[in-house]
């Protein structure tokens, strides 16, 4: 059966992207120092192999279980959800064959016809809302699982309806200070979790739950 799960890297301070990360300063990666923030809370992941020949910018890389589970996490996915921002600071940065290789629904005000890329990844902009867009998604996923990709605020309307059935969390050993929160605005009552798995690495504890 079709699972609606979220995979996220996070501070300790509880943040998923930091100050000043925004398209307006996106060419400036210095600006209140975004990128080298950026890169402290994912440089778990710029190691992997499987991550970085899945973006084709490098070869080679660290194998083992994180690497396993990065590869299980994009190969269970049927189909993804993310919102306008997110997308828009992808569009000028993904390479041409991006690294999604499924539909992706991108919640917006804008109608927009659909975009195709090489490679199996196809983004259908959704004008009408995230239930509509996650009947879309269900329908493309198959037996697959669908990912709810962020940026935090679109996680946040996917945890208030109550669909989300997974967290996988890279915490990473870094603070932030301000930026994007993901644990804000969720009302009464909240979901709630167990952990169902832990793995320690120096750079990030890989942490997954799932509904309790």
């Amino acid at each position: 059966m079709t699972k609606v799960f979220v995979n996220i890297g996070l501070t300790l301070d509880g943040y998923m992207a930091p100050d000043g990360m925004d398209l307006a300063h996106w060419s400036d990666p210095t600006y209140k120092q975004w990128g080298a923030k950026w890169g402290s809370l994912m440089s778990w992941i710029l190691k992997q192999q499987y991550f970085r020949e899945n973006l084709m910018f490098a070869q080679g890389g660290e194998t083992g279980p994180v690497n396993d589970a990065l590869r299980h996490t994009l190969e269970r996915t049927g189909a993804a959800i993310m919102g306008k921002r997110m997308f828009e600071q992808g569009e000028c940065s993904w390479p041409q064959e991006a690294p999604f290789h499924c539909p992706v629904y991108v919640l917006t005000h804008e109608q927009r016809e659909p975009w195709v890329r090489p490679g199996g990844t196809t983004f259908h902009f959704v004008d009408d809302g995230p239930q509509s867009a996650l009947a879309k998604a269900r329908l493309s996923a198959g037996d697959r699982d669908i990912r709810i990709s962020g940026g935090a605020d679109v996680i946040q309307q996917y945890l208030a309806m109550g669909v989300i059935e997974e967290l996988e969390i890279a915490l990473a050993p870094v603070l932030f200070g301000s930026g994007r929160r993901l644990f804000e605005n969720l009302g009464e009552p909240a979901a709630q979790f167990r952990i169902d798995t832990v793995l320690n690495t120096p750079d990030a504890t890989h942490l997954r739950y799932v509904r309790a």
